[in-house]
């Protein structure tokens, strides 16, 4: 089970990525948003393959009309998710999201 707390230290181990607030919540940037906390127990990643994931584990891996006009962003319960999963989807998102010597 990831936590909030794995989230936050696996985005700042990324080169050139830093927190600030977005919406009131945590949030952790490459060039561009690249993860945040939606709410509590929940965060959001960029990805590639949010209908995939969202149609093989509907339980972890959702997101909200919010989040229709913006296809990469995907919410996941982080409850229900192992961190080595996180992880992976995080280095994902932080390609997607232009980190250092990578295409945005």
């Amino acid at each position: 089970m990831a936590t909030e707390d794995d989230l936050r230290r696996i985005c700042l181990a990324m080169p050139g990525v830093t927190e600030r607030p977005s919406w009131g919540q945590p949030a952790w940037f490459a060039k561009t948003l690249m993860a945040r906390i939606w709410e509590e127990g929940v965060g959001t990643v960029k990805t590639d393959e949010r209908e995939a994931l969202a149609a093989m584990e509907p339980d972890t891996f959702f997101w909200t009309p919010h989040h229709d006009q913006s296809p990469k962003l995907l919410l996941i319960r982080l409850e229900r998710i192992e961190t080595e999963e996180l992880d992976e989807l995080l280095q994902e998102s932080y390609r997607i999201a232009g980190g250092p010597g990578k295409p945005s």
